[in-house]
């Protein structure tokens, strides 16, 4: 081994050694002890399902994208509603919101994938690639459920088969996180679909295209009765934004 490599650490010690040495002669002599920067804060993206003129212009909305897999999805869809007409996307969009107020709270830089609900898309790939491009540390995609009125629960989606380490590992972790945090916000696990709150998916170009750890909140089924409700209400919503929020800083390792 070439002693050359040696060469930059040990000077880099010896030069931290001195500096510290400074630092203490100069508290001695009563001079100011400069801190080191603080680490940037964890940035978390959230991503609304939907947008309010999907419906609108539908010629935009189902433009074909890679699925992330080997073949295409629409752009994206107008999403479901409850009964009386409230609307997915607008849901989405508020408990977003409501989430983000907490995330903020507790010093995490928050990105949205949209600015508001008044427009189309973005589509799913590029909701899919927010994470990496933002630099986050986590992704949530925020959505409620269409089924059948006799269904219930939610259920928290990954990506499965996964096709990268991240959605093998800590995207899997993050979707537990934000499963246990549903639950003690109250709410239970889907009687419909996956399995102990979880549903593994392979079909959600969102979660295929992530490189960064995401899971997809089915927060409710909008056409069961019961839960339609809660949705529709500004207490329910901000239930579901209460226990993301949880999820989000559990899995980040931080406090509310």
């Amino acid at each position: 081994m070439s002693s050359s490599r040696w060469i930059a650490p040990v000077t880099a010690a010896l030069l931290a050694i001195s500096g510290c040495s400074d630092a203490v002669a100069g508290a001695a002599h009563g001079a100011a002890v400069v801190a080191p920067p603080a680490p940037p804060p964890p940035v978390v993206v959230l991503d609304p399902g939907h947008n309010g003129r999907n419906g609108a212009e539908p010629a935009a909305a189902r433009r074909l994208v890679p699925d992330g897999r080997s073949g295409e999805k629409a752009c994206n869809t107008a999403g479901t509603s409850t009964d009386a007409g409230y609307p997915e996307h607008a849901f989405a969009f508020d408990v977003a919101e409501r989430v983000t107020t907490r995330l903020e709270a507790a010093g995490v830089q928050v990105v949205l994938t949209r600015a508001d609900d008044h427009g189309v898309g973005p589509c799913v790939d590029e909701r899919g690639r927010a994470g990496e491009a933002a630099g986050a540390a986590a992704v949530v995609s925020i959505h409620a459920d269409g089924a059948a009125r006799g269904a219930a629960g939610f259920h928290v989606a990954y990506s499965d088969p996964p096709l990268n380490p991240v959605q093998a590992g800590p995207a899997r972790e993050l979707a537990t996180a934000l499963r246990d945090a549903m639950r003690s916000g109250g709410f239970a696990d889907s009687d419909y679909i996956g399995r102990d709150g979880l549903s593994a998916r392979a079909d959600l170009a969102g979660l295929n295209h992530a490189t960064r750890p995401t899971a997809l909140v089915e927060c409710a089924n909008m056409r069961n009765p019961a839960e339609a409700a809660v949705v529709s209400s500004p207490e329910g919503r901000d239930r579901y934004a209460g226990a993301i929020a949880s999820g989000v800083l559990a899995f980040l390792g931080l406090k509310g």
